[in-house]
């Protein structure tokens, strides 16, 4: 088996590992080994066949990790309605406990079951409709329904 075959196959084996990872990097790496095998088709040495394949491997990983699609989604799922379907929901707040210093709390019916609930910053604590913008455990995270806020 020649130079190019070995490289070209080695291509191959990444491009099927990638997808069964789903990650890109692995991609990127099988385009460098390619590179390697478009080297070793022109006649070039293993020496310069490898130093090739390493460059454009390295250069294709630092231009996907530096591209939308390199960067990790640090999506809070406590926060994301796409997780947690209760994000959004409202309910009704009959009475507030609070001490000096601290959050105000309460416990309400919802869903079917008692909650805690803490106020979230920025909101007021009087009775009335709350909107739920975080879970945090067994705590949801409510601020005043005609508030504006994420």
């Amino acid at each position: 088996m020649t130079d190019w075959m070995i490289w070209f196959a080695v291509a191959c084996v990444l491009i099927i590992l990638e997808m069964a990872t789903g990650t890109f990097y692995l991609l990127m790496i099988a385009i460098g080994a390619a590179a390697g095998g478009l080297v070793a088709l022109s006649g070039a040495s293993g020496t310069w066949q490898c130093i090739i394949a390493a460059a454009i491997a390295a250069i294709a990983t630092f231009a996907l990790r530096r591209s939308r699609f390199g960067k990790l989604d640090n999506l809070d799922a406590a926060r994301d309605p796409g997780v947690n379907l209760d994000i959004g929901q409202t309910l009704e707040v009959a009475e507030w406990r609070s001490a000096p210093g601290t959050t105000s709390t309460a416990r309400v019916m919802y869903r079917g079951a008692l909650w805690d609930i803490e106020l979230a910053s920025g909101g007021t604590a009087v009775a009335g409709q709350f909107r739920i913008q975080e879970v945090q455990g067994n705590r949801l995270i409510v601020i005043n329904n005609n508030a504006t806020g994420s």
